[in-house]
């Protein structure tokens, strides 16, 4: 083994074991050191695992282009008949990316919460969990086998469940992360599932084994194929809250900011994505699969925009703003434009997780109200958040030449050269940008500029929030900035260092090529920047030109603002359909099978055994000749039993 490949093995174990080690030691004994102990040691351990990050990204590139593959075997974990499994680490180009934006982006949100969270009365607790939360979603994609992505699966799973209900005292925050939770069993269902016939179909859970095997194994298209490609995608649709499992994603903003935008930008919701990507092997051999994957990407996309076009709590926008962009990553999956979906999910990282620490600021600025009727004005007094949340709003609305631009657009070219469904992706993708320009802008307009508004509900002057906050929005700020320039498209005279990187990922026979006249990706391209810059412009009209359009627009089209507002009652869908005839046959099943059934049949065997114990005791006289009696009779008996026989 070369000195490269050895330390990256015990660089990808650092990695875990230090957002662990955290963990125990703030859930442990945090209480005892003191605020600045835990925050110290919480974002700590994740800063220390960003530079192990780099240093494996570092020895990653010395190897040869086809080399980038270190596999190796922490210790032996399950060996049951056939079934063995190892603890077994991957590290390629495709962990190595994501390893570098988990932790780095996490190390930045736990630097901000020390801030955020400064009076939290559990705030050794609530570091621990961000601790655990890191860990696991490390694990999920430094996996080497399905089973242990299983567990980084389910980790984040719990994570959500706990940060989203951190402040469990509020029933509506409770509520959430029972939703979470509930909603997420039922595709993390389809994925165990998957897994269970991916072990029945190549008796292996290794990556490498089973992705390797996958070709011959497999026929296109066969029934086997589709169904564990179904299987795991309804995994995916559960974790990266899309349609129709997205219901639990806009609940979730009642964990605290911090929670909010480490589940959207470095964990939980990419987690879905990540693994569609990893599996892209599998999915090559599925194309109806692949349809459908394109398919619920763009339905999604559009469908949450369309949603955040209306909503006025700050946090919600960002909300249905991530679901949106996150049918963005699946639609490139789905026309098998893997690297740009990567590429998509790392600038979302910067600029999502960046809009949420700027209203995150605004919150803590504004004594937690986040309804942006009740905003304004707040530039002046928040300049760097201000200037933060714009750069971050234009990242997200595709502006060149910052980030999004070059990632939406990858995708948006993928889907346009995906000869399936021809230019119609491209078209749901495009008009999805514009309305994404449009409710981006919106938020920042009532939130930063206009009238002050918030002069009735602060309980003291709006400041700027203190430098442990605004440090990391400057620096994701950077990011959001620039962070688009590593995948710089050969149409536009780069040299896509982003996508070649992750090339021997994602390089197979299977791969769809297409070839298209020269020029077109960069006319689509332009065509792209101006339909988003029009969203900005129609928002700049709407509440600055013309203020009073807004609510001309909604009252003539009551009815459809109603219907957008209220997430087109779709809650109340599930309530009708899903929820109340489950409580219904839960209240059922209670009292006439369990409490008449199950517990009516032990309790009448139990009544029995009473009965005939009241029964027998009678024969109990303690008199030695009523005993010598009863004897005699059983002789009696037997003999003549004897003799009749």
């Amino acid at each position: 083994m070369s000195h490269e490949v050895s330390s990256i093995a015990v660089l990808a174990r650092l990695i875990l074991v230090l957002p662990l080690a955290g963990y125990v030691l703030n859930g442990l004994v945090g209480e005892r050191w003191g605020r600045r102990a835990v925050g110290v040691i919480g974002s700590g351990v994740v800063g220390l695992a960003f530079l192990c990050a780099l240093m494996l990204f570092a020895q990653l590139l010395r190897l040869e282009e086809g080399q980038r593959q270190v596999i190796s075997d922490v210790f032996s974990w399950i060996g049951v008949g056939e079934l063995n499994v190892s603890a077994r680490l991957l590290v390629d180009p495709l962990s190595a990316v994501m390893v570098l934006v988990v932790s780095g982006v996490s190390f930045l949100i736990h630097v901000y919460s020390i801030g955020y969270m400064g009076r939290e009365a559990n705030f050794s607790r609530f570091f621990a969990y961000l601790n655990l939360f890191v860990f696991s979603m490390l694990l999920l994609v430094l996996a080497g086998n399905f089973l242990l992505m299983f567990v980084g699966w389910e980790g984040v799973g719990l994570c959500s469940y706990l940060l989203i209900g951190f402040w469990f005292e509020r029933e509506s925050a409770a509520r959430a992360g029972n939703k979470a939770f509930i909603v997420n069993r039922i595709g993390d269902l389809g994925f165990l599932l998957g897994v269970i016939l991916i072990f029945a179909t190549f008796g292996s859970l290794d990556f490498d084994k089973v992705f390797g095997a996958a070709p011959e194994v497999l026929k296109t298209s066969s029934s086997l194929a589709n169904l564990i490609a179904l299987l795991l995608f309804v995994g995916a649709i559960g974790k990266s809250a899309q349609v129709p499992l997205y219901i639990w994603l806009p609940d979730a903003m009642e964990g605290p900011t911090p929670v909010s935008a480490l589940i959207h930008a470095a964990t939980m919701v990419t987690a879905g994505v990540y693994m569609v990507a990893r599996c892209h092997v599998l999915y090559l051999l599925a194309p109806p699969v692949l349809i459908a994957v394109a398919a619920v990407g763009a339905l999604t996309a559009i469908y949450a925009a369309s949603i955040g076009l209306v909503q006025n709590d700050i946090k919600r926008v960002l909300a249905y703003s991530t679901i949106s962009q996150l049918g963005y990553m699946f639609l490139g999956c789905g026309v098998a434009a893997f690297s740009a979906s990567i590429f998509h999910l790392m600038t979302h990282a910067f600029f999502k997780a960046l809009l949420f620490l700027t209203a995150g600021s605004v919150i803590h600025a504004l004594a937690n109200e986040q309804d942006m009727r009740k905003m304004g004005g707040l530039y002046p007094y928040m300049r760097v958040t201000g200037v933060t949340f714009w750069v971050a709003a234009l990242a997200i609305s595709a502006i060149p030449p910052l980030s999004g631009f070059f990632s939406k657009d990858e995708i948006l070219w993928g889907a346009f050269s995906d000869s399936s469904l021809g230019p119609s992706l491209w078209v749901v993708g495009a008009f999805t940008g514009a309305m994404t320009s449009f409710y981006v802008a919106r938020l920042g307009i009532k939130t930063f500029h206009g009238k002050p508004r918030w002069t009735a509900h602060a309980n003291r002057p709006v400041h700027e929030s203190p430098p442990v906050m605004t440090v990391p929005m400057a620096v994701l700020g950077l990011l959001a900035a620039v962070g688009g320039l590593v995948g710089v498209p050969a149409a536009l005279g780069g040299r896509d260092n982003f996508g070649r990187f992750l090339e021997p990922v994602f390089a197979s026979p299977l791969m769809p090529h297409a070839a298209h006249p020269p020029g077109l990706e960069t006319i689509l391209m332009a065509v792209s920047a101006i339909v988003s810059l029009g969203g900005i412009v129609t928002a700049v009209y709407f509440y600055i030109w013309r203020p009073e359009l807004p609510g001309i627009v909604r009252e003539r089209f009551r009815r459809a603002y109603r219907l957008v507002l209220n997430n087109y009652y779709v809650d109340e869908g599930y309530a009708a359909g899903v929820v109340r005839p489950g409580e219904r046959m839960a209240d059922y099943l209670a009292q006439r099978v369990d409490a008449k059934g199950i517990d009516g049949a032990v309790n009448g065997i139990a009544a029995l055994v009473n009965s005939l114990s009241l029964a027998l005791r009678r024969w109990q006289t303690g008199l030695v000749r009523n005993y010598a009696f009863l004897i005699l009779i059983a002789i009696i008996a037997l003999l003549f039993y004897s003799i009749r026989r």
